[in-house]
């Protein structure tokens, strides 16, 4: 499959529907530990709610007209807690505490040993999103850096050490999500902006390491926080952004519309494809086709058409499900205004 010229993608994450999670439980925070209370449904019925579940953010995303869809991480508490806790070498009963983007200690897996994949992860949910996708489909997984920023160490005693072991797992994860048939693969690593000094250090390699022998197309996702829980205070600009020219993803995905970032940037990144937020997921109102075109506009003064991947600027998790399709409608109408279409 080949899509169109500007295609139109979305981040990762779609609302759940409220008879599936409590999503006042979930609100204004992003578990990186366990937090099963969050759902609504009995362990025994779980798995067939979510995968219900799964197919409505699926139709939702197709019914828009976005053409690489993901299953809307609708099994998952965050992006993040579910492959985060699913490895061998974490301590299940026992979080350790890392800062958060906004120095505050927050409860995180506790790492008592060597970091081992024991099984696939989120391999199922690959092959179920192939299966019931009609057109592209993408996976999103929580990079090496990100996963290693957010662990307490107890174990490596050296940063790039356990980086470096989660991505060895990461890699393990993608190739088998390569195999069933994914379009394209994700690492969300939106760590590398709130740490710049170590991401320098270590993120490239513990990123290339992941995606060694991946062959379909790849992304690098970074962002300043989901606009529900950054409320105040996002950053405009990145500290951590050119280095990713020399790392090996395709792509790579950055937030540039709620925080009108200065898109001149985007030329520090010559041989990549920028995935560009053009939907404020910050504002609860539903951008007009026409905002969106404007924005798109915008980018191309900085990058070719050719370069360019629209999307919201985040994951769309903790939006009204009516607001988040919505806000998709407009993403595929202002690309089409754009291409002339």
């Amino acid at each position: 499959m080949t899509p169109p010229l500007l295609p139109t993608t979305v981040v990762g994450s779609y609302p759940q529907p409220d008879w599936l999670v409590d999503r006042a439980a979930l609100a204004g925070r992003v578990p990186r530990v366990r937090r099963p209370e969050i759902w609504r449904v009995a362990e025994p019925f779980l798995e067939a709610a979510q995968d219900d579940a799964t197919r409505l953010a699926i139709l939702d995303r197709e019914r828009a007209g976005i053409d690489i869809v993901t299953d809307g991480e609708i099994r998952r508490e965050s992006y993040f807690n579910r492959f985060a806790t699913a490895v061998d070498g974490i301590d299940p009963d026992r979080p350790g505490t890392a800062l958060s983007r906004v120095g505050t200690r927050i409860p995180v897996p506790r790492v008592v040993g060597p970091i081992r994949r024991r099984e696939p992860v989120q391999v199922r949910d690959a092959q179920f999103l192939r299966q019931h996708a009609t057109g592209m489909t993408k996976v999103t997984i929580p990079g090496p850096f990100t996963l290693s920023v957010l662990a307490q160490d107890d174990h490596y005693g050296d940063p790039a050490r356990l980086s470096m072991a989660y991505a060895e797992v990461v890699n393990a994860e993608l190739r088998e999500m390569q195999a069933a048939g994914i379009d394209v693969l994700q690492l969300d690593e939106p760590y590398l902006q709130p740490n710049p000094d170590a991401a320098r250090t270590y993120a490239i390699a513990a990123i290339d390491r992941a995606l060694e022998g991946i062959t379909v197309p790849t992304v690098v996702h970074l962002c300043f926080g989901y606009a529900a829980v950054m409320k105040e205070g996002k950053p405009t600009g990145y500290s951590f952004l050119p280095e990713l020219e020399r790392c090996r993803a395709t792509a790579v995905s950055i937030e540039a519309a709620q925080p009108r970032l200065d898109l001149s940037v985007l030329r520090t990144l010559p041989s990549k494809i920028i995935v560009l937020g053009v939907l404020d997921l910050g504002d609860p109102a539903v951008e007009t086709a026409d905002v969106v075109a404007r924005r798109i506009e915008a980018a191309l003064e900085q990058v070719p058409a050719e370069r360019l991947v629209l999307a919201p600027d985040c994951g769309m998790k903790y939006l009204a499900r009516d607001v988040a399709f919505g806000k998709l409608v407009a993403l595929v109408e202002g690309a089409r205004a754009v291409r002339g279409t």
